[in-house]
């Protein structure tokens, strides 16, 4: 038996602009995935994948070596009743098959199983940590396999890696990822609030590219705030910083800042993460802000120190 496990993910920082190669400020969770991958005598690839929850939200059978799909059943409501879940699967596995022709090309069979430690539409790496977990099954460069499935700057799977918050800038397949040591000692009055509406990053993506201009001086102001957020030890500056971030990212996408939408009267501050309009934000505040947030209709409020490793 073996087994794999990535860890989730969050950008703190350079949400788009990392695309660009902003340096961007990056934090693995507490929670991720794990691959476990057992053999079986039958030439099959018989895959389950599991929510948190412990449900099966999709089984495929695969024939090998053909890697060709025999059966499949999924949620019916996964993805608005999406019935590609497992051609999908099928298609990142011959990513992985092109990258590693070996892999999975015999008689032998394998049960794989994939557990998540966290709920799947919270947007913390569903699909990153198993490329991820496949890309080390496979000993495959899993920015590779990334590329050749669900692109993206791959930030997230450097979380997946490291146990520590990093800077991460796009360097094609190989990244300049740094460890670093964010540790603000406010960090007992950040807290994360899931606004429940599961973002599309490849939707968020395009409308970037649409939108874009000359982004050169943007870009490098990013990468300065990410500095900043690095080194800041002090509430207010931070808070100033988020302003700033939250008001080059609506100007450049054309959207307005989370603050703006919902909460114009929070006495906090407030960042969207990732792709704007859903999945979590980053909020400073106290001890009253779970009742705010909670008042507002949302209900997951979870302090820095429990989410992030």
């Amino acid at each position: 038996m073996k087994e794999f496990y990535s860890n989730g993910k969050l950008l703190l920082t350079g949400e788009y602009f990392v695309l660009d190669g902003a340096k961007s400020l990056a934090v693995p969770t507490t929670c991720g995935q794990n691959l476990i991958v057992k053999p079986i005598s039958e030439p099959q690839l018989v895959w389950k994948s599991y929510t948190n929850t412990g449900e099966c939200w999709l089984e495929a059978i695969f024939d090998l070596p053909k890697l060709r799909l025999f059966s499949a059943d999924f949620e019916s409501n996964e993805d608005g009743g999406n019935d590609r879940l497992a051609e999908n699967l099928m298609e990142i596995l011959q990513e992985v098959r092109n990258l590693n022709p070996s892999f999975l090309n015999s008689e032998e069979g394998f049960l794989v199983e994939t557990h998540l430690t966290f709920p799947k539409n919270w947007g913390l790496g569903t699909s990153s940590t198993l490329i991820n977990n496949l890309a080390d099954w496979a000993e495959v460069n899993p920015y590779f396999l990334l590329e050749k499935t669900f692109g993206g700057s791959g930030y997230d799977l450097a979380c997946a890696k490291h146990n520590t918050p990093i800077l991460y800038t796009r360097n094609g397949s190989d990244p300049i990822v740094e460890e670093v040591k964010f540790n603000p000692s406010f960090k007992e009055q950040l807290y994360f609030v899931y606004l429940n509406k599961k973002q599309n990053s490849r939707e968020g993506i395009k409308r970037f590219k649409e939108l874009k201009g000359n982004l050169s001086t943007e870009t490098k102001l990013i990468s300065r705030l990410t500095d900043a957020f690095v080194d800041c030890n002090d509430l207010n500056d931070f808070e100033k910083l988020m302003a700033e971030h939250e008001q080059i990212v609506s100007k450049t996408i054309q959207l307005p800042t989370v603050q703006e939408t919902y909460f114009s009267d929070y006495f906090g501050q407030t960042k969207s993460l990732g792709a704007w309009g859903g999945d979590f934000i980053l909020a400073t505040g106290n001890q009253d802000s779970s009742n705010y947030f909670n008042k507002k209709g949302f209900q997951t409020i979870i302090p820095y120190k429990d989410l992030i490793l």
